[in-house]
């Protein structure tokens, strides 16, 4: 029976905060093979505000402790009551394996972002072409969501590619919306034949000839591409080689940067006999916990946090979700992120836990 009690205006709402949230499984959808889309409402009845193509973290209470994980959300801001992520579990995966065997209606998680700048309203253009694979098509879907709601006439190119007919997410809801979105043009595009279906489009791999025949302008299109890694790079480099203006390509990914190596700050000169410096420390105070500690050189926040006893949720610890941001109080810190913290955040004090490194003393609300 459906609880009529919980129906409330959404002037009547706050905001979902960007901190943390429980959220409530309400619904759980299979999308492909091993691929299921997880819808949640707020535990607290507020609504959700958030950019198509960003992202959430999830805190999934398995039976080794809690697991982060990071998953796009594939649902559109125009529909606010609700938030899903569409997640397809690979042969090593651990925690979307907890999902599926674990998130039913009226179970309940903890929330971390949203977070991430993988939006076409961070990049506003006439024309866009979404290019992904896989999973990769769930911010894609987001954007077109977000479109058809609030600008179904918007000119986009949307190309696909999967290993079979069956395995292309969303396919039913794609084709319908072709029919819907006078601007939208849809390919897709397959790797291998199936026995369960017929297929008469296109086969193969993505490459310098058949995208011009997917999107025979796509010169003069703002390009967002989501994928497997080696299926982004395969996709860089053959747009690069066609002389397209890489300025308005832009790509998401959680795997971590290439870090260079570098070198120790001390070496023993030949001939032995000189001694290290003695190791610096910095004291850090996580005001929350009432726990002093001792940050020592080239320790982050975070590092100094678990060795203290003192818990800050953190998921990719590279700087890019943005779910280990904690208050800096006072002091300075040398933070080098890879986005997953705004100007406007770091104006107001706050620091991503995972990338900061102390200049001072510092006092830290976690």
């Amino acid at each position: 029976m459906t609880d009529l009690g919980l129906y409330r205006h959404l002037d009547e709402m706050a905001p979902w905060n960007d901190r943390l949230q429980v959220l409530e499984v309400i619904g759980v959808s299979d999308e492909a093979p091993q691929v299921k889309t997880f819808t949640f409402r707020s535990d607290n009845q507020t609504w959700f505000r958030y950019k198509p193509g960003q992202f959430v973290t999830l805190e999934l209470p398995t039976a080794d402790g809690p697991l982060m994980r990071t998953y796009t959300l594939s649902s559109s801001p125009s529909r606010p009551f609700s938030i899903a992520v569409t997640v397809k579990a690979q042969a090593g995966s651990v925690g979307t394996r907890w999902m599926f065997d674990n998130l039913k209606p009226g179970v309940h998680v903890k929330a971390y972002g949203p977070a991430g700048d993988f939006s076409l309203h961070s990049h506003p253009a006439a024309k866009y072409l979404f290019i992904s694979a896989g999973s990769g098509v769930t911010p894609m879907m987001s954007m077109l969501r977000w479109l058809n709601d609030c600008a179904p006439w918007t000119d986009v190119g949307f190309v696909n590619c999967a290993r079979r007919p069956e395995e292309i997410i969303f396919r039913k809801e794609l084709e319908l919306l072709g029919s819907r979105m006078p601007g939208l043009s849809l390919g897709f595009m397959i790797e291998e034949r199936s026995s369960r279906e017929g297929w008469f489009g296109h086969m193969g791999r993505i490459d310098a000839i058949r995208l011009p025949l997917l999107a025979p302008d796509f010169r003069e299109r703002e390009i967002f591409c989501c994928g497997p890694d080696p299926f982004m790079r395969a996709v860089r480099q053959m747009l690069e080689a066609a002389g397209f203006d890489m300025s308005r390509y832009h790509q998401e990914s959680f795997a971590a940067p290439a870090v260079e190596e570098v070198p120790a700050p001390f070496a023993e000169p030949a001939g032995g006999g000189a001694e290290p410096p003695a190791e610096a420390v910095t004291p850090v105070r996580f005001s929350l916990s009432n726990v002093d500690a001792e940050c020592v050189a080239g320790q982050t926040v975070l590092q100094t946090a678990r060795a203290s006893g003192v818990r800050i949720p953190a998921a990719c610890e590279f700087g890019l979700c943005g779910t280990c941001k904690v208050k800096k109080v006072s002091g300075e810190v040398s933070m080098s992120h890879n986005g997953g913290i705004l100007d406007h955040e770091i104006d107001d004090g706050y620091i991503l836990a995972c990338c900061s490194r102390p200049l001072s003393a510092l006092d830290i609300e976690a």
